[in-house]
C-alpha cells in the first residue's frame, strides 16, 4: 500500500488521506485500488459510460504511471469515476505522447460512503508493457467549493507534476514472478 501526499500548493479541504495499491496482477488484469478518507465533499463526475476521453484530470480522477526498466518511456493510465478512461504512451518526460492501443476497455467503479471512497480499476494486462516496472500512483481530488488537490507518492517542484520520474517509486514484478 502506498500513502499519497497532497501537493503543498493545493491542499485539500476535508480529505485526510489517499492510499493506493495494486490488489492483483495476473496475465489477464492489473487491479488497482485507491482509498480516500475524508471524502464527504468529494466531487464525483457523472456517469458517462465507457470510452476514451481527454482532460479527465480536470476533476476527480485516478492515474497510474508505469515505466519499464531501461529507458525514459512510460505509460500513463487515466481513470474516471464517470467510467471514462485513457491510456497514453510517452517516449520521455512529457514528450512523444500518443494514445496507447488497448485490447479492451478498463473496468472501474467508485463506492462512496459518508467519509470514505474506494475506487477500483481493472486494466487489461495485455495492453500494458511487459513487467517488471516502476510505477507511480496519483489522484486528482476535487471537492465541493472548487478545491482541487493533487496527490502523488512524492512532489519535487513548486507545481504538481505527476510525470516527474521521482514519482515512479513503487516496484511491480511481472505476473507470475515471486
Amino acid at each position: 500500500m502506498a500513502d499519497l501526499t497532497s501537493h503543498p500548493a493545493h491542499p485539500p479541504l476535508l480529505v485526510r488521506s489517499v492510499e493506493a495499491r495494486i490488489i492483483g496482477f495476473d496475465a489477464a488484469w492489473l487491479r488497482a485500488r485507491w482509498k480516500i478518507l475524508g471524502a464527504g465533499q468529494l466531487v464525483v463526475p457523472a456517469f458517462a459510460g465507457k470510452g476514451r476521453a481527454e482532460g479527465l484530470w480536470r476533476t476527480t480522477c485516478f492515474e497510474l504511471f508505469i515505466r519499464p526498466p531501461g529507458g525514459e518511456a512510460y505509460v500513463e493510465i487515466n481513470l474516471s469515476p464517470s467510467e471514462r478512461w485513457n491510456v497514453y504512451d510517452f517516449t520521455a518526460r512529457r514528450e512523444g505522447m500518443s494514445e496507447r492501443p488497448m485490447p479492451r476497455e478498463p473496468e472501474c467503479g467508485l463506492r462512496l460512503g459518508t467519509d470514505m471512497a474506494i475506487f477500483d480499476a481493472a486494466i487489461p494486462a495485455s495492453g500494458l508493457p511487459a513487467g517488471p516496472w516502476r510505477c507511480g500512483f496519483t489522484a486528482v481530488i476535487e471537492e465541493q467549493g472548487a478545491a482541487t488537490s493533487y496527490w502523488a507518492l512524492t512532489h519535487t517542484g513548486d507545481a504538481p507534476d505527476f510525470h516527474d520520474p521521482a514519482c515512479f517509486q513503487e516496484e511491480v514484478a511481472a505476473p507470475g514472478t515471486p
